[in-house]
């Protein structure tokens, strides 16, 4: 309320002041009773009817107001406080803090500085096998139920002086370990580190640690993943993290031609491991978005995608080194190959290809990859091509029957790989994994409980014997 509001306030409330002091409208002045009509405390009606009268109160000049008149006020005044309140607080504190699906977030009202801090939990159950059976002796070995936390984490990301300079840390607070392990096992430990440097259209830089853009099931997090666990292939082809530069953009967006492309060159001995010679890890993939639309790096469809959204990739690699394959635990072993530790320097070249596809409509979702490494075994001359892959799809049949809940996903997945016997790689293993699965989403992926059923089947070409067993898993997987 302004100055002159509150002048014309109070002359009019002394002009009823006097009134009310008087009894016939002859002892009002008409002197005051103009100041009350010149201020617009009372129209030229009532003037003219005051003048008039035999008695005067104070209703007849100021009525009560109206319950409608009032609630008005009230709303307005708590507008213009919400307004005055809003404007201290960006003039006094320049950052901002809410919630959103990156967890907690603290940013600059300039936009230029932001920082998101996650929280992540992965508690399992799983029955009779931890992980996936790989020999005969895995499967005559006795059953293990077990409770545990697969993953403890702890995100942070954001981005710094600019809105296309962004960073990203991983730290894994408290891996599992086996009984006969030692406690540094289980020590938290930095998985991903990196800097992304994104000012062109077209795209950027990347230096640091994270898992290499190769394919889909390893780079989809395990907290976006549409069953417990990855499948079978991913052990035996995975890039995994390694450390090193990349470049990566999107071109011809939401065209036919639309693309993304990595290339990059790393030390490719694994997550936080210096190279220990001049040979490097070269990778590249090249994938194009059939219809025009990106597909994010994520399982299942329970963002519902309104338009049908897809992706054909082709990627790989090739290195020199004592690794035949990596882990977020670093550098390691297929079976029947040398421990890195034994191995001599550069003793296995490795190249490997993997093709790729992705789809999401309207709550559908379905993917499949197909791996083909071949290693070099320098130590004895030997060559040995592995193949595997996997295909799967979800839906939530909601869509279809509305008495299906609409937080439930049923899924599928049937897996595959050949490789190399560990007793003798003249021979071959095949494994297979079929998998159905459920998820209930309560909160999308942040927050989601998981059951997934597998029979996991092995030939083993050198002792002339398959085996096979059930497997089950329940998981609930929550960020905050």
């Amino acid at each position: 309320m302004n100055l002159k509001k509150i002048t014309k306030l109070k002359q009019a409330l002394l002009a009823v002041a006097f009134i009310n002091t008087s009894t016939a409208a002859y002892a009002a002045d008409e002197e005051l009773l103009g100041i009350l009509l010149e201020n617009g405390a009372i129209t030229q009606a009532q003037y003219e009817s005051l003048l008039s009268k035999d008695s005067i109160t104070s209703e007849d000049v100021i009525p009560a107001p109206s319950a409608e008149n009032s609630t008005v006020e009230v709303i307005n005044l708590d507008e213009r406080i919400a307004v005055q309140v809003n404007q201290q607080l960006e003039t006094r504190l320049p950052v901002a803090a809410s919630q959103t699906g990156s967890g907690f977030r603290l940013a600059t009202r300039d936009g230029n500085w932001e920082t998101n801090l996650q929280w992540r939990a992965q508690t399992r159950f799983t029955s009779p096998y931890r992980s996936d059976p790989r020999q005969i002796s895995s499967f005559n070995a006795d059953n293990q139920s077990n409770f545990e936390a697969r993953r403890l984490r702890m995100k942070i990301g954001g981005h710094g002086f600019q809105p296309w300079l962004s960073y990203y840390f991983e730290v894994d607070l408290q891996p599992s370990r086996d009984v006969d392990d030692s406690s540094a096992s289980s020590s938290a430990r930095v998985i991903d580190w990196r800097i992304d440097i994104a000012k062109w259209d077209w795209g950027g830089i990347r230096v640091g640690q994270w898992k290499v853009d190769l394919n889909r099931e390893r780079v989809d997090s395990s907290g976006r993943q549409q069953f417990v666990e990855r499948s079978i292939a991913n052990r035996v082809f995975t890039m995994d993290r390694q450390v090193g530069a990349q470049i990566r953009g999107h071109i011809f967006k939401e065209t036919p031609a639309d693309m993304r492309f990595y290339a990059g060159v790393f030390n490719g001995e694994g997550r936080s491991v210096n190279n220990t010679d001049n040979d490097m890890m070269y990778m590249g993939r090249l994938q194009w978005n059939f219809l025009g639309r990106d597909l994010s790096w994520r399982q299942t469809d329970v963002e519902y995608t309104d338009k049908p959204t897809g992706s054909l990739a082709i990627a790989g690699f090739t290195t020199t080194g004592s690794c035949t394959r990596w882990s977020s635990s670093g550098c390691g072993n297929l079976d029947g190959f040398d421990r890195p530790a034994n191995a001599i320097p550069g003793q296995f070249d490795i190249d490997q290809v993997v093709q790729e596809f992705a789809f999401k409509y309207r709550g559908f979702s379905a993917q499949q990859e197909y791996h083909r490494r071949e290693i070099d075994d320098k130590s004895d001359g030997s060559s040995h091509e592995l193949t595997g892959g996997y295909v799967q799809a979800g839906y939530f049949f909601h869509n279809i029957f509305p008495s299906v809940p609409k937080e439930l996903e049923l899924a599928v997945r049937y897996a595959f790989v050949d490789e190399p016997n560990a007793t003798n790689r003249i021979f071959e293993n095949e494994r297979r994994e079929t998998t159905l699965g459920a998820n209930w989403f309560f909160d999308g992926h942040n927050n989601k409980v998981t059951l997934d059923y597998s029979r996991l089947t092995l030939d083993d070409a050198f002792f002339g014997q398959d085996e096979s067993d059930d497997r089950l898993r329940l998981q609930w997987d929550v960020s905050f």
